[in-house]
């Protein structure tokens, strides 16, 4: 049972990663937009002939702005579109829409019943009684504010429901709408019922999760500190998607007013506050204490640890280990992409990896003391706090104080991860014995990346996940090809890594295999080779 429910969520968390990897673009375009058409950044950096009111690219970043902003402004829909495109087995076009017809019928079924209690007037304009904040544009569609939660519990139940009737045969005259056509047909059909009892159930269902809302931002510095600490402890397993992405995207990450909107979730609400930046004073560190401290252990503190390991390393083997973790630091420090520096110690050093999310974990903690509201849009790196920090001015972020955190945090990962590599003696890169490759999985990732077009990578893969009919279901997220398998006995762990994995993690049915930041290639050439 436990097995099932991580697989599960393992599909879960990777059908988040669609939409969730859209939000760099919207938000470069946003920031972007937003910042050179700030009035104060114009005026202090003497910008009024080029990027005054009435210039071309001032009309330009406007526009920049408005197409960053439209895309946080209907993440339930591609939420909805998202899991069910990730969670469906087969057809995923026909899940895609269907979750789209499913989202509009809910929410027009929400917005009928809203009028006919008189809540709200045919035109939408909200003419009875309604606590503030609880009615939401979806779409254009006056209904209650469900906002990613409604996306989500779209996604889901259409995927249930394409899963199971897909393939349905109807009688000789009803054939036309057998198969893939009486999905969206059954989803029009159920969502239309579950709009009806989202009216009557959800504002019950609002109020606990503004309760929750409330626990954990009144929870103070020790809220963050135990966020951060989860977050961060599941990166192994692939599951911190399905822990954040509430956070950051939900009423669970608190609610604030801007502009005159309710927006809520940690991320939702510093893009709101930087879409509206001219009439905002300070961004909100409350609301950008689920990410804000990412900058302190991304830029400075995991650099620091592989400085420590480099140090570390046997000095014939130091030229090699120094290549691979400079480019896996700066890989972290541009990027936030922490995982090629993690996992160069997680399987050979587990008790650096729990240092690891000691150290990283209070580091949401110290930002969130710090009153840091520097906003990203994927990760830590130094693109995002250039962007969302630095250009935004220390009035507003408080971008300043991250350097001498980072400073500190640098020397604590440098002197802690020396001295339990040397008592410990852990086999980090360049300390593996004499007969042992020095490598990182950046590099075994180049190398997986060159193979494959001189040998069929695919094939390999496909046999040491023993064979085609043992898959039963293949994705990726940012770093890992995430598989389903139907006998985990029949996974060669030795074979994986050798097509250029740097680790195996299983549990269950639920394989993930880690090659890096190229993994979309590799997931792919997989596909096109299992659909031959």
């Amino acid at each position: 049972m436990n097995n099932k429910f991580f697989g599960v969520l393992q599909r879960v968390g990777r059908s988040f990663m669609l939409p969730i990897a859209v939000l760099p673009v919207a938000g470069l375009l946003l920031g972007i937009g937003s910042s050179f058409t700030n009035p104060t950044t114009i005026e202090t950096y003497h910008l009024t002939g080029l990027l005054g009111d009435g210039t071309f690219l001032h009309g330009l970043l406007v526009i920049m702005a408005k197409v960053g902003s439209v895309i946080f402004d209907n993440l339930a829909l591609l939420f909805a579109v998202g899991v069910a495109i990730g969670m469906a087995k087969a057809e995923k076009e026909v899940a895609a829409i269907s979750s789209v017809i499913a989202y509009l019928v809910m929410n027009t079924a929400i917005f009928a019943l809203l009028v006919l209690s008189g809540t709200v007037s045919d035109s939408g304009e909200v003419i009875g009684d309604a606590i503030e904040g609880t009615i939401a544009s979806a779409c254009g569609i006056p209904t209650l504010q469900t906002g990613v939660f409604g996306g989500i519990i779209v996604g889901l139940g259409t995927a249930a429901l394409h899963n199971r009737f897909y393939k349905t045969k109807l009688p000789n005259a009803l054939a036309f709408f057998s198969g893939t056509r009486f999905v969206p047909i059954i989803s029009t059909v159920v969502y239309m019922f579950v709009g009806i009892a989202l009216y009557f159930l959800w504002p019950f269902a609002q109020r606990g999760i503004y309760a929750l809302g409330g626990l954990v931002t009144g929870s103070g510095y020790a809220g963050t500190l135990i966020f951060g600490l989860i977050k961060r402890a599941l990166i192994p397993f692939g599951l911190h998607h399905v822990f954040y992405t509430p956070f950051w995207h939900t009423a669970l990450g608190g609610t604030a007013e801007v502009a005159g909107q309710i927006v809520e979730g940690g991320q939702n609400i510093f893009f709101a506050e930087l879409a509206n930046a001219g009439s905002i004073a300070k961004f909100s560190s409350d609301a950008a204490r689920y990410f804000s401290g990412e900058f302190i252990f991304m830029i400075f503190g995991l650099p620091g640890a592989a400085l420590a390991m480099y140090r570390c390393a046997k000095p014939e083997k130091k030229k090699a280990a120094g290549g691979l973790l400079l480019s896996a630091a700066l890989t972290c420090i541009l990027t936030g992409i922490t995982e090629p520096i993690e996992f160069s110690f997680l399987f050979v050093a587990p008790a650096l990896f729990i240092v690891q999310v000691i150290l990283a974990g209070s580091a949401y903690m110290v930002a969130h003391m710090l009153d840091i509201a520097v906003g990203l849009t994927f990760s830590g790196g130094f693109l995002d706090f250039f962007l969302f920090g630095i250009l935004q001015g220390n009035a507003k972020t408080n971008w300043l104080r991250v350097i001498p955190a980072g400073i500190v945090y640098f020397l604590l990962y440098y002197f802690i991860f020396c001295f339990l590599i040397r008592r410990f003696d852990f086999k980090t890169p360049g300390r593996e014995d004499d007969d042992a490759e020095t490598k990182l999985y950046t590099k075994a990732d180049v190398q997986a990346r060159d193979r494959a077009a001189k040998e069929n990578l695919s094939e390999a893969i496909t046999a040491a996940l023993g064979g085609r009919d043992n898959i039963a279901d293949i994705d990726c997220c940012a770093t890992r090809l995430r598989c389903t398998v139907k006998d985990p006995s029949a996974v060669n762990d030795a074979a994986l890594k050798s097509t250029g994995a740097a680790g195996v993690i299983r549990k269950g049915s639920g394989v993930q295999i880690v090659y890096g930041p190229h993994v979309a290639g590799i997931k792919s050439d997989l596909q096109e080779y299992l659909g031959q």
